[in-house]
């Protein structure tokens, strides 16, 4: 029986480092695309590129939680959500913010930039979602990362739609809708995050 044990201890152990690895490949290639894919978003006044670079600091974040809180207390899970939530709705309102400033004063961001950055986010994501693919159903965590790889690659496609939408009727509204429907998303998800963490916080041991 303990040999068993010890030989499941050895898997799990060595299960964890084959995660650890993955999600250390992942969160490198988000940071810089949040990094690539907000700047772009300034640089072509899109506001689709910079609601789209709010999903890669999400996953960014989350990969970086997951590895920081992995041998830690309650406390600091709490902790750490806490000012993943405050950065995510921080940056969030800047979007909206990019969004209104741009329907005031008419701004059409630069469609090909919005193109080409939104087909560089797509292999991105498309790269991670194929790394995390095989390790998807080993835990609900890795799961969770899958499904979360899967649900950017639609919103990679929909800042390619709308870049070619903005090409097609010369309008900003194609990019405003798009980047103001992921921008709220996450706001929405950074309240939830805030609200449980705040709530963890409180209940958690010292």
């Amino acid at each position: 029986m303990d040999q068993c044990c010890q030989d499941k201890s050895s898997e799990l152990a060595v299960l964890r480092a084959q995660q650890g690895r993955v999600l250390q490949i992942a969160l490198g290639i988000n940071l810089v695309m949040f990094v690539v894919e907000f700047t772009a978003g300034v640089l072509a006044s899109s506001t689709a590129l910079l609601g789209d670079s709010l999903d890669m600091f999400g996953d960014a974040s989350v990969y970086a939680l997951t590895l920081y809180t992995l041998h830690r207390s309650d406390r600091a899970r709490a902790g750490a959500n806490l000012a993943k939530g405050t950065a995510m709705l921080l940056i969030g309102c800047a979007v909206i913010v990019q969004a209104v400033r741009n329907a005031w004063l008419g701004i059409v961001p630069e469609a090909h930039i919005m193109g080409t950055i939104g087909v560089l986010a797509l292999a991105a994501n498309a790269l991670c979602f194929a790394l995390i693919y095989r390790h998807r159903s080993d835990d609900l965590n890795m799961r969770s990362s899958w499904l979360c790889s899967r649900n950017d690659l639609i919103a990679n496609t929909s800042v390619i739609a709308a870049a070619g939408l903005v090409v097609w009727s010369g309008s900003l509204w194609p990019d405003l809708v798009v980047g103001v429907a992921i921008a709220a998303l996450f706001l929405s998800s950074a309240w939830h995050v805030l609200w449980a963490a705040g709530r963890d916080w409180r209940h958690a041991t010292p």
